[in-house]
């Protein structure tokens, strides 16, 4: 009896160490309001590098099969084929003059100047020799029209302009030179 009396008195012990300890409680812990909270947010969802070369460069063998007039109407479309998502064709000649422009169309024909000419011919510069990259920020038509930085990929058609096109990279820092395409 002695054995079995032992055994209960160890039981009973043993729960109620469980029971102060806290093990039996059921609900979620509350969290003290003097830890720090943190959000998740969703990611967004930004355009690779590589699809932005590849969209460029089917936008560069496009003007050379259905030549430069075909080509500047469709780039030129709100709803063409050369609009996928963030991604759309713009187009410079190396001139300054605006080709091609789907989201700022009332800019097409006219030379740029100012920030958006120093733009035009930067990333006239980079393309020039066949390719290249140019970082610089531009309203974001998927965000409401906010400023964002970008970064644009370009190519050089022939002797007389070049097209290219920009992934949406973020915020605007503020350490980044505002141009726009």
């Amino acid at each position: 009896m002695k054995k079995s009396s032992f055994s209960f008195l160890c039981l009973i012990l043993l729960g109620l160490f469980l029971f102060i300890a806290g093990c039996t409680q059921t609900g979620p812990t509350p969290i003290p309001s003097s830890l720090p909270v943190t959000t998740t947010f969703p990611q967004e969802n930004y355009t690779s590098n590589e699809t932005l070369v590849a969209f460029v460069t089917e936008a560069a063998a496009y003007a050379k099969t259905h030549g430069t007039e075909k080509a500047l109407a469709e780039f030129n479309n709100p709803d063409g084929s050369f609009i996928r998502g963030e991604l759309y064709i713009y187009a410079y000649g190396f001139n300054g003059t605006t080709l091609a422009h789907p989201v700022n169309q009332e800019a097409v024909g006219k030379t740029r100047e100012g920030a958006t000419g120093v733009f035009v011919t930067e990333m006239g510069a980079a393309v020039r020799n066949g390719s290249g990259y140019y970082r610089f920020t531009y309203i974001n038509p998927l965000h409401n029209n906010t400023l964002e930085a970008k970064m644009g990929y370009g190519v050089q058609v022939d002797e007389d302009w070049w097209l290219g096109s920009g992934v949406y990279t973020g915020p605007v820092n503020l350490e980044t030179p505002v141009t726009t395409d």
